[in-house]
């Protein structure tokens, strides 16, 4: 029986994860999924594109790599191979709580885990009736929400499956909040209601935290994070431009990553997550922000040199080639002056408001090979594909 990898189109990640299999001995089968005419009726299953049948190969695979990045063709592909006796990293189950901003807080809630203080309401901006009137429940919701945050220290609305910073408003006065919900209208990235949290003061940086179970060990929390900051956003992630560094993360948070991981794996044998967490540091910081913003500044001209590799269009052609260039490029990168100056601001940051850390987001199906690879030192496939043999 064997481990299938899969995906809707090969990208670095995907053929990172086949460049690690070979590297570990492993004889990866390869699901392109997003192409295949699936097929259930009282003859069986059938799996075909149109110039090749894949039924045989489902038949013959034990574990799934579930790395297709639609959110909701992710969760079809996860309970489908479920339903044909496979394992899957991670579950169907663990996909369709981590789809959801609200579920998994809610997870991490219900033990007891440090989040952002957060408002659901299940209405719409403005409903429209049969008869074709407008119902608009924008001021009401604002009520709702102004009830429960101060609005003085800002309310950010968000979607409850968005990614990327994709569809977050900050709000800092009344009209701003009113604007932000009239924006939330339903859609694939917010089904249904208003969702919104507390503004965490995380200064100028977040963590992302690699979490992971293979089946029989206890969780493994990674001890390097990958920290995303920048004064560009109030959304401070490398999609929205920022900068990454690597942040040594407390015994502390570790602990509670693990204990984050464990909420969201349940019975779950093996899993894999990235989980996303903010350091509500304040006024508690250790230099000024005019000292950080030129050290930001300096970062950001060397991190150019990086984002000009990355976005090398002969990548996937030559893709040895590349990552070698890629390599060096965040080698250079982490030994230049600014980015280890501002990597131990970061780290005195974290240290010194350890206590101060919640979690609000967690990723199933994160990207891994050049940022938390390069940088936070995790090859993301490892974990992968060691979980996927656990469980054979």
């Amino acid at each position: 029986m064997s481990i299938a990898l899969l995906y809707e189109r090969s990208e670095t990640d995907e053929t990172g994860i086949k460049l690690t299999a070979q590297d570990m001995g492993i004889d990866l089968t390869f699901i392109p999924f997003r192409k295949i005419a699936l097929t259930v009726s009282k003859n069986g299953f059938t799996a075909k594109t149109k110039g090749k049948d894949y039924t045989g190969t489902f038949k013959d695979v034990a574990v799934v790599l579930n790395r297709a990045q639609s959110k909701n063709r992710r969760l079809q592909a996860g309970y489908l191979m479920e339903m044909l006796g496979k394992k899957t990293i991670n579950s169907s189950q663990i996909e369709f709580t981590c789809y959801s901003k609200l579920r998994t807080l809610l997870h991490f809630w219900t033990e007891g885990l440090p989040i952002p203080k957060t408002v659901y309401v299940p209405c719409n901006a403005t409903d429209t009736l049969k008869n074709g009137k407008v119902i608009h429940n924008e001021k009401d919701i604002a009520d709702l929400l102004q009830e429960e945050i101060a609005l003085d220290q800002g309310i950010v609305v968000k979607p409850d499956a968005g990614t990327h910073g994709k569809g977050m408003m900050l709000s800092k006065n009344r009209d701003q909040l009113v604007a932000s919900i009239q924006e939330t209208k339903p859609s694939i990235i917010n089904p249904v209601g208003v969702t919104a949290q507390e503004v965490v003061e995380k200064w100028f940086y977040d963590l992302r935290i690699i979490a992971y179970k293979e089946k029989g060990k206890p969780v493994v929390c990674h001890p390097v994070a990958l920290a995303r900051g920048g004064f560009k956003d109030f959304r401070t992630n490398t999609y929205l431009g920022n900068t990454v560094f690597d942040a040594k993360i407390p015994s502390h948070i570790q602990e509670l990553a693990a204990k984050c991981g464990e909420a969201l794996g349940k019975d779950s044998e093996a899993w894999l997550f990235a989980l996303d967490a903010m350091i509500d540091v304040g006024e508690n910081k250790t230099v000024s922000d005019t000292e950080l913003q030129s050290e930001l500044e300096k970062t950001a001209a060397e991190f150019e040199k990086v984002q000009k590799v990355k976005q090398d269009e002969n990548r996937l052609r030559d893709f040895p080639n590349w990552n070698t260039k890629l390599e060096a490029a965040f080698q250079i990168y982490m030994s230049t002056k600014p980015y280890k100056k501002v990597k131990s601001i970061i780290d005195e940051s974290i240290e010194k408001n350890k206590n101060k850390v919640v979690f609000h987001e967690a990723n199933s199906c994160p990207e891994f090979w050049e940022h938390t690879r390069l940088i936070a030192g995790l090859n993301v496939a490892v974990p992968l594909l060691k979980g996927a043999q656990s469980l054979i």
